[in-house]
C-alpha cells in the first residue's frame, strides 16, 4: 500500500511524530496484526489499529454479538446482534478505511492453524478472555517467533505485557500464569466489568503493538497494572523464569 497524498493527509498529524514520520507509517502499512477477539478488548485495539494505519488486520472470532456485549464491545451495535462478531467487525473498521486489507476467521483457532496464522503476523495481539485460550496464543507465538500484546482486564483492573519471543531473555506468558498452577480470576462474565476500563486496556494494548511495529519501547520484560478505581498505573519488572517448561528450552532467535 503506497503513501500517497491521501494517506499522506489521513495520516498527517501521525506523521508530524518524529517517532513516526513518513517511514514509520509506511512501516505500519506494510505491517499485519493478527487480533484473536473481538469483544471488549479486541473493539478498541482493532478500531485504533485500523485508524493508524497498519495495513492488513486479521480479526479471530467465534461468536456472535449478544446484547450484554453491547456494553463494552464498541466495534458492535444494536443491529448487529445475532451476527458473527467478525462480520460486524470487518464491516466498522471498513468505514474507517475501506483500502485496508481486512480478513476474518470465525472459528476458534488452535494447534498448526494457530501457529501458522502467528507466524504470518508482525504481531499477535491476544484480547481473549480464558486462560486456556492465552496459553495456547502463548505457546503459538513461541512457536512462530512472533511478538505478542497480551492484556486482560476485570472488574475495574487490567495488566498488560508484550511478550517478545525473539528476545532470548524475555519472559513468556506462562512466566507470569504458569499453565499448571493455582485457579486464575474468573472472567468478565463471571465478575462484571467497567465499560471504559476495557477500553482503556485495549487502547494501551493497540499503543505497544504500534510501537512494536515502529521499533520503539514497549513493556518487554515488564508488566504494567491498572487500578481504575484509584485511578493508579504500577509498572513491575516481569523476568523470565529458567524453569518454565513452555519457554526454558526454546530456541535462539
Amino acid at each position: 500500500m503506497e503513501l500517497d497524498d491521501d494517506r499522506l493527509l489521513r495520516y498527517s498529524r501521525q506523521i508530524m511524530l518524529p517517532q513516526v514520520d513518513a517511514a514509520g507509517q509506511q512501516r505500519l502499512l506494510d505491517s499485519h496484526a493478527l487480533v484473536i477477539g473481538v469483544g471488549g478488548l479486541g473493539s478498541p485495539a482493532a478500531l485504533y489499529l485500523a485508524a493508524a494505519g497498519v495495513g492488513r488486520l486479521t480479526l479471530v472470532d467465534h461468536d456472535r454479538v449478544e446484547l450484554s456485549n453491547l456494553q463494552r464491545q464498541i466495534l458492535h451495535g444494536t443491529p448487529d446482534l445475532g451476527r458473527p462478531k467478525v462480520d460486524s467487525a470487518r464491516d466498522r473498521l471498513q468505514h474507517i478505511d475501506p483500502e485496508l486489507d481486512l480478513r476474518s476467521v470465525d472459528h476458534k483457532l488452535e494447534g498448526a492453524a494457530l501457529t501458522e496464522a502467528c507466524r504470518e503476523a508482525d504481531v499477535v495481539l491476544d484480547c481473549t478472555d480464558g486462560f486456556e485460550a492465552r496459553h495456547g496464543i502463548n505457546r503459538a507465538c513461541l512457536e512462530s517467533g512472533t511478538p505478542l500484546v497480551s492484556a486482560a482486564v476485570i472488574r475495574m483492573e487490567g495488566q498488560l505485557s508484550v511478550f517478545d519471543p525473539r528476545d532470548p531473555e524475555a519472559p513468556c506468558y506462562a512466566c507470569l500464569y504458569p499453565e499448571q498452577g493455582e485457579d486464575p480470576p474468573g472472567t468478565c462474565s463471571e465478575n462484571g466489568v467497567l465499560a471504559p476500563v476495557a477500553g482503556l486496556l485495549g487502547c494501551l494494548q493497540a499503543t505497544e503493538a504500534i510501537k512494536l511495529l515502529l521499533g520503539l519501547p514497549v513493556l518487554r520484560g515488564e508488566l504494567l497494572l491498572v487500578d481504575a478505581l484509584q485511578m493508579q498505573f504500577r509498572r513491575m519488572s516481569l523476568p523470565r523464569d529458567p524453569a518454565c517448561p513452555v519457554c526454558a528450552h526454546r530456541p535462539a532467535a
